[in-house]
C-alpha cells in the first residue's frame, strides 16, 4: 500500500510538472490601427511601438515570441480563450479590465484628449459639446468615459471600429471633433500631415476625481490571463529590466520627443 502511495504521489509530481510552463515561446497580439503604437506595415507585419517594446521584452526573457492580429473588439475573449498569452495593444489599466484579467505594471502613461480644428472653442465638457458630434473608438477608454460622462446629454457619441476611422469621418466635416488618448493622436494623427490644422481642444484629461481616474486608468499595461501569473510575473521583470538598460528609452525616442511613462 505504501509502495502504491508513493507511486501515486510521484506520478501526480510529474503531472503537475507536465502542466507548468516555461514560457519559452510566447504569443502576443495586437491590433494594428492604433499608430504610432500598433499598425500594419506594407509587408502585413505588425510594427509601432507596442510591438518594439514586446520584441525587447521577449529578447530579454529570452523567449520566441509570436504576433497575432487581433480586432480590438474581440482582445480580451481572445486571450481567455487562449488564442494568444498576452496583449500589447495600449491597453488601459482598468478595474472593469481586471476583473477579466490581470495585467503587468504600466509600459507608458496618456490622458485622453478632444482633437478639433485649430482655434475651435471646443472643450471636453458637456456645456461646450452641446449639439455636436464626437468621434471614439468603441471599447477604449474615451468611448467608456464619453459613455458615462457625456452620452444621452445633449451631444452625439459616434463609435467606430478603429481610430483611423474617426479620423478621416473629423477631416470630412462628418464629426465635429474625435475624443482620443492624447499621445495616440499626438503620434497617429496631429504629426501626421492628414493631421495639419488640427490639435487639442482644451485641457487634456488625466481624471479630476477618484471616479473620472477610475474610468481613464492607471496606465498602459500588458494584459495575461488571470491563470498564468507566471507570465506576468517574468514581463513585469522584463519591463524593469529594459527601463534600467535603456533599451526603453531607445524605443521611446523613436516614436516620441517626450517622456511617455510618467512618474
Amino acid at each position: 500500500m505504501k509502495k502504491y502511495a508513493l507511486l501515486c504521489a510521484v506520478l501526480a509530481l510529474h503531472a503537475g510538472a507536465g502542466f507548468a510552463k516555461d514560457w519559452n515561446e510566447i504569443r502576443l497580439a495586437s491590433e494594428g490601427a492604433y499608430p504610432p503604437f500598433n499598425l500594419i506595415a506594407a509587408d502585413g507585419s505588425l510594427q509601432g511601438f507596442d510591438i518594439d517594446i514586446g520584441n525587447a521584452l521577449c529578447e530579454e526573457m529570452k523567449a520566441k515570441c509570436t504576433w497575432v492580429k487581433q480586432e480590438w473588439d474581440g482582445m480580451i475573449p481572445a486571450l481567455v480563450s487562449r488564442k494568444f498569452d498576452a496583449i500589447i495593444a495600449s491597453m488601459s489599466i482598468t478595474d472593469e479590465r481586471k476583473a477579466k484579467v490581470d495585467f503587468t505594471e504600466k509600459y507608458y502613461a496618456s490622458p485622453l484628449a478632444l482633437i478639433a480644428k485649430k482655434g475651435s472653442t471646443l472643450r471636453p465638457d458637456l456645456p461646450s459639446l452641446a449639439g455636436k458630434k464626437v468621434g471614439v473608438q468603441r471599447g477604449t477608454v474615451s468611448d467608456n468615459f464619453a459613455t458615462k460622462y457625456w452620452d444621452g446629454k445633449g451631444m452625439q457619441i459616434i463609435r467606430y471600429a478603429k481610430q483611423d476611422e474617426a479620423y478621416l469621418d473629423l477631416r470630412a466635416g462628418r464629426l465635429d471633433a474625435a475624443f482620443s488618448d492624447y499621445l495616440e493622436a499626438y503620434g497617429g494623427f496631429l504629426t501626421k500631415p492628414e493631421g495639419a490644422g488640427y490639435d487639442v481642444a482644451g485641457e487634456r484629461l488625466f481624471g479630476k476625481d477618484a471616479d473620472e481616474k477610475a474610468v481613464i486608468g492607471e496606465g498602459i499595461g500588458i494584459a495575461v490571463r488571470k491563470r498564468d501569473k507566471e507570465l506576468t510575473e517574468k514581463l513585469n521583470q522584463a519591463l524593469g529590466a529594459i527601463r534600467a538598460n535603456g533599451k526603453y528609452d531607445a524605443i521611446q525616442k523613436k516614436y516620441f520627443p517626450m517622456d511617455i511613462y510618467g512618474n
